[in-house]
């Protein structure tokens, strides 16, 4: 059963949608924690379609947050309830996307998916393994799941740009070389990297200005 994802958007500036990039927020948080990274970028993405879905389970406690899957050594879930959350987590947010390109006819080339931790997670674990490939994976702050399984499960290589900083006390820095590595190793050409120095588990102005780079390099602008 696919559970449906709630999400918010921001319209493209020019009208009319070219592209997509969809935001995949971090534990605990929503979709809208996302979305504002919006306007910094939509000025210079004027036909780019900006959504933010808010993950599939509610975490406890936390009014307004939510979860991909459960993270054992912050709420005590098991291993297998873990994995069980991110496969379900897996299954709705590939039928998100398949929806996605359809309802605003776009080809998976004009997507972008947009990571942050959690989020990240998602979005390396997803991209990989689908049909047909995004134009590309921004992952900021987060690290690759499953290094041993990705040579085998691949099916697509989209171009990754992974970010982290390095002061980053929530996912350690060197989840970064971990998945340059590991990447690298099933067969990936197109990964990049930047680690925002002084920064910790966010989103520097640095880090974002080389995402948009990323971005409007692989979507053709």
């Amino acid at each position: 059963m696919t559970r449906v994802l709630n999400a918010e958007r921001r319209e493209p500036l020019s009208g009319e949608t070219r592209s997509i990039v969809v935001f995949l927020h971090g534990y605990g948080a929503n979709g809208a924690d996302l979305l504002g990274l919006a306007d910094p970028l939509g000025e210079h993405l004027p036909d780019t379609l900006f959504i933010a879905p808010d993950a599939p389970e509610t975490v406890a406690g936390m009014p307004n947050g939510y979860q991909w899957f459960p993270i054992p050594w912050i709420d005590g879930s098991s291993e297998e309830e873990s994995m069980r959350g991110m496969d379900q987590a897996v299954v709705d947010l590939n039928a998100f996307l398949d929806a996605l390109m359809v309802d605003e006819d776009v080809l998976p080339e004009q997507v972008v998916l947009f990571g942050f931790s959690q989020g990240t997670m998602m979005a390396l674990h997803v991209a990989p393994r689908r049909d047909d490939e995004v134009a590309g994976i921004v992952a900021f702050s987060g690290r690759l799941l499953s290094p041993e399984s990705l040579a085998d499960e691949t099916k697509v290589r989209p171009s990754i740009l992974l970010v982290h900083g390095d002061a980053d006390d929530v996912v350690p820095p060197q989840s970064l070389p971990q998945a340059a590595e590991a990447l690298q190793g099933a067969g990936w050409e197109d990964v990049y990297a930047h680690v925002m120095k002084g920064t910790g588990h966010g989103i520097a102005p640095d880090g974002l200005s080389v995402a948009l780079a990323f971005m409007r390099d692989k979507l053709g602008l």
